[in-house]
C-alpha cells in the first residue's frame, strides 16, 4: 500500500470539493482549481476527507496512487495558502520593475525583456533584485518561475543571472594567468 496514498486528505474550513468521476474540482479563498485524473483511481469524499483509492496491485495503479493523492492535496493548498517562488537578479545593473500587468527587466541585453503576467499568476517585485511569483496552480507557478529564469540564467563564473532563491549556483573558476602553476615559461 503506498504510504503516501492511503493518507487521507483533510478539508479545511472554506474549502468545497467537488468529485464528479475523475474530475475534481476544489474551491478556495485563493480561486477555484479543476483538474482530470486517471479513470482508474477512486476518489471518494467523507465529511471533512478526500480518500484517494486504486483498483488493483498493478504497477501502474500503485505509481498513480500516490500521485492522485499528492495532486488533490497541492490543490487544496494551493486554493488555501498558495504557492511561491522566489528570484534573485544578481549582476551590475540588472534589476526588474513592474509596469502595469508587464514585469520589466534590465538582464545586460540591448534590449529590455518583458514578461507578461498571466491569468492566475500574480507577479510582485518587492526591491529591484527580487522576483516573486505567487499563485494558487503549483505547476503553474513554477514553470511561470521557470520561464522567468530562463531569460537570464545564473552563468558559472561570476554568478550573474536571475537565480531561485534557495539555489546555489556552482561557481567555476577563472582562466590562469601569467605565472600560475604548470604554465610554460
Amino acid at each position: 500500500m503506498s504510504r503516501i496514498g492511503k493518507m487521507p486528505i483533510t478539508v479545511p474550513a472554506g474549502v468545497d470539493i467537488t468529485v464528479n468521476g475523475s474530475e475534481v474540482t476544489v474551491k478556495g479563498p485563493k480561486g477555484t482549481l479543476t483538474r482530470i485524473f486517471h479513470p482508474d483511481m477512486i476518489i471518494r469524499k467523507d465529511e471533512g476527507f478526500i480518500h484517494v483509492e486504486r483498483p488493483s496491485e498493478e504497477k501502474f495503479h500503485k505509481s498513480l496512487h500516490g500521485l492522485t493523492r499528492t495532486l488533490i492535496a497541492n490543490m487544496v493548498l494551493g486554493v488555501t495558502t498558495g504557492f511561491k517562488k522566489e528570484l534573485d537578479i544578481n549582476g551590475v545593473g540588472y534589476r526588474a520593475i513592474k509596469q502595469g500587468s508587464k514585469l520589466v527587466m534590465n538582464l545586460g541585453y540591448s534590449h529590455q525583456v518583458e514578461v507578461e503576467e498571466i491569468p492566475g499568476i500574480a507577479i510582485d517585485v518587492p526591491a529591484p533584485n527580487k522576483i516573486i511569483i505567487s499563485g494558487a496552480d503549483k505547476q503553474q507557478v513554477g514553470q511561470f518561475a521557470a520561464e522567468v529564469r530562463e531569460k537570464r540564467p545564473p552563468e558559472p563564473y561570476k554568478g550573474k543571472g536571475i537565480k531561485y532563491a534557495d539555489e546555489v549556483v556552482r561557481r567555476k573558476e577563472g582562466k590562469a594567468g601569467k605565472g600560475a602553476k604548470g604554465a610554460k615559461k
